[in-house]
């Protein structure tokens, strides 16, 4: 496969990917405003920390409102990791490799591009319901590449793609919520600390199968451990790397018997390292610190396959490299 190709498939995903859980994001948000004092950026801010862009949204909206936070991620084309901007670069890579995908998945993310532009019905909608909407096509998105695209290098390769964004995400809204949202020792327990870890979850697509899973009250080394390390449920960080590691052995092409290189030894130690470790040890060691240790170990995952597969375009934009809690929040 040539490497432009391998390129472009790896990004469309991760570029819906982005958009899907920063839809999910502004969704949850704006539920949970209707629990705060009115024009409180509280359940807002946070969710510029967890895309690692505060610092431009400081110089862009030095205000901080509500809707300046939902502008930013939804609507600025300024900002690469807005909707609107992941969308078009998703895009803008699918056109360039249309003789590889499938007709259904170019006609799906054209239409979804096309949708978000001025003047549209979708932005006739309520916020929440076009928020949900933006979300919804994203997955239908992932229904046509599973049930029309083959098993080969391309399909391979987009599922990398998704499941290392899903992996950074899920990641840094938890660490978010531990190191911005936990609320005061008083109120530890009481009805706003739950809404929040609910919140949290609803962010990670990940209620539901919480409460099947662990059958018990909610409480933050519970989630913490659902969402860092559960191998079933699909956006934890655990089933991704299983799926990260098990995608980069299929598509190596190596001989098995050749000494391991660098992203040989980095996607098996990640894999391992998340595999046999207790939620309670992480705690104990510090939570932010591992989040954080992944972080680091993610982006390096990136660079590394890029480095062995992918020629570098001006198309993409990597994850930046802030701290999931920058320092001011850490003190």
């Amino acid at each position: 496969m040539l490497s432009r190709v391998a390129d472009s498939l790896y990004w469309i995903n991760r570029y819906l990917e982005r958009a899907e859980n920063i839809s999910r994001f502004l969704e949850v948000s704006e539920a949970m405003a209707l629990d705060c004092p009115p024009g409180s950026a509280e359940p807002w801010l946070p969710l510029v920390d967890a895309t690692g862009d505060r610092h431009s949204f400081d110089q862009n909206y030095p205000a901080g409102q509500p809707r300046d936070v939902s502008r930013f991620l939804l609507l600025d084309r300024e900002n690469p990791n807005s909707i609107v901007s992941c969308i078009s670069m998703a895009r803008e890579n699918a056109r360039q490799i249309r003789d590889v995908i499938t007709t259904e998945m170019w006609e799906q993310i054209n239409d979804l591009h096309w949708s978000l532009q001025d003047g549209e019905a979708i932005w006739q909608e309520p916020t929440q319901e076009r928020l949900r909407i933006i979300r919804r096509e994203c997955q239908i998105f992932y229904g046509i590449t599973d049930t029309t695209l083959s098993r080969d290098l391309s399909w391979l390769f987009s599922q990398l793609g998704r499941l290392i964004e899903r992996a950074d995400k899920t990641s840094r809204i938890l660490d978010v919520k531990y190191y911005l949202l936990l609320p005061a020792p008083e109120e530890v327990g009481g009805v706003l600390d739950e809404l929040q870890w609910i919140a949290l979850l609803r962010t990670a697509g990940a209620y539901q199968m919480y409460r099947q899973s662990m059958q018990q009250a909610i409480n933050p080394v519970s989630v913490a451990g659902f969402l860092l390390l559960d191998p079933i449920f699909p956006r934890s960080v655990r089933y991704c790397l299983q799926g990260i590691n098990d995608t980069l052995k299929q598509i190596q092409t190596q001989p098995v018997q050749a000494a391991p290189d660098d992203l040989d030894c980095l996607r098996g130690q990640l894999l391992a390292r998340w595999s046999y470790v207790r939620i309670d040890s992480l705690i104990e060691g510090g939570l932010h610190e591992a989040i954080d240790g992944l972080q680091q170990d993610l982006n390096r995952l990136h660079n590394l396959i890029q480095s062995r597969y992918f020629t570098s375009t001006e198309l993409h934009s990597t994850p930046t490299e802030v701290l999931c809690a920058p320092e001011s929040f850490t003190a």
